[in-house]
């Protein structure tokens, strides 16, 4: 079943990152940027994922996307199609701090309301060290998946975040009315919960996903390692959710003394196998690992796909280098079969070349963006 799978046609921006102005039409399922190091092809992508939630694929605060000599505040308009039916998407910053979003121009109040016409996922060189960095790294991977298919996860997250640190101002200024804490806790109890669910729910619907689906990259076992997870598999969300409560209740004096909360979601990891080896993915070559972590997205896009019965839209940042030309060539394979638009960088042209007929080429240099051929 090819799945409707949003298209953009023309790209537009101003004043972003190293762009006063530029702009690009686009006619193509694949897109390749390709441009020296330092020239401006990360930043196109930036732009890009920040019509999903979140900070982007760069996570950077937003005045720093803001062009160094320009205004202070930037724009992104980009025009989308789906099945032959138009509509205009734009995010910005206004030169005093203020965040817009716009559909056909009409305000709207954030970037969750693209979420009824697009989903973005990406993997950039930064990713490169998810399996043996912090597990810090790998619950942010985690909520990107568990966000791909609800659009509302990283609200929660956010909430939860904020929560959890609000208990932690009241724990270290000792205050002593402890109905503050009482309700701070019952809040965190119920949005742990929540996000807990969600990524366990999104972690089994991949697995199963991967299981079923072969790919010319290494699949991944993979799991959740944390206590509310793993209790959610043997009890309904109330009690697990009293049980959290009940036990932030009891561990004030201990997460005082740490200045943190030390038992919730926001200590859980992603555990991940490489299926075929039975080896953990840390424990992998660098080549293993990115092949892992391609075989992930790719199953994640599908899944998006399936769920929300629209093909995403994926940013693949200086992936096409890793791979050998055997492996580069089942890349690119895949990706057309997943339907869905994909924009892609690399510095050497020759990493696109089997592309010629079937991808579109942008040249990027400084400040421009200008059509290419192979």
């Amino acid at each position: 079943m090819t799945l409707p799978a949003p298209r953009l046609r023309r790209l537009s921006l101003f004043d972003f990152r190293s762009y006063a102005q530029a702009r690009c039409e686009i006619d193509a399922q694949l897109v390749a940027l390709i441009g020296e190091n330092g020239s401006g092809k990360t930043n196109v992508l930036e732009a890009l994922s920040l019509f999903s939630p979140g900070r982007g694929l760069r996570r950077a605060e937003l005045g720093e996307c803001a062009r160094r000599g320009g205004a202070g505040g930037f724009a992104v308009s980009a025009e989308f199609e789906t099945d032959g039916a138009p509509i205009q998407l734009g995010h910005g910053l206004t030169p005093d701090g203020e965040r817009q979003f716009r559909i056909e121009r009409a305000p709207v109040g954030s970037a969750r309301a693209f979420a009824e016409h697009l989903r973005l996922l990406w993997i950039t060189p930064a990713m490169d060290g998810l399996f043996n960095g912090p597990a810090g790294e790998r619950r942010r991977f985690l909520d990107r998946l568990a966000l791909g298919v609800d659009a509302d996860h990283g609200a929660r997250v956010n909430r939860l975040e904020r929560a959890l640190r609000n208990r932690n101002r009241l724990l270290e200024d000792g205050v002593p009315d402890r109905r503050w804490l009482d309700a701070a806790e019952q809040e965190i109890a119920a949005l742990g919960v929540a996000v807990a669910a969600a990524r366990r729910e999104t972690v089994a619907r991949l697995g199963a996903l991967i299981v079923a689906r072969e790919s010319a990259f290494p699949w991944a076992e993979i799991a959740i390692d944390g206590e509310m997870e793993n209790m959610l598999a043997e009890a309904p969300a109330l009690a697990v959710e009293e049980h959290f409560r009940e036990k932030l209740a009891a561990t004030r004096r201990r997460d005082a003394a740490a200045g943190r909360t030390l038992t919730g979601p926001q200590t859980s990891d992603l555990a991940v196998r490489h299926g075929p080896k039975h080896e953990a993915a840390r424990d992998c070559s660098t080549g293993e690992q990115k092949a892992l972590l391609m075989g992930l997205t790719l199953a994640h896009a599908r899944l998006v796909g399936e769920m929300t019965g629209k093909a995403p839209l994926l940013l693949l940042d200086e992936v096409a280098a890793h791979f050998d030309p055997k492996r580069r060539e089942a890349l690119f394979g895949e990706l057309e079969a997943l339907g869905g638009q994909v924009w892609m960088s690399g510095a050497d042209p020759l990493l696109f070349a089997s592309l010629n007929g079937r991808a579109e080429l942008l040249q990027v240099t400084p400040g421009k963006l200008a059509a290419a051929t192979f």
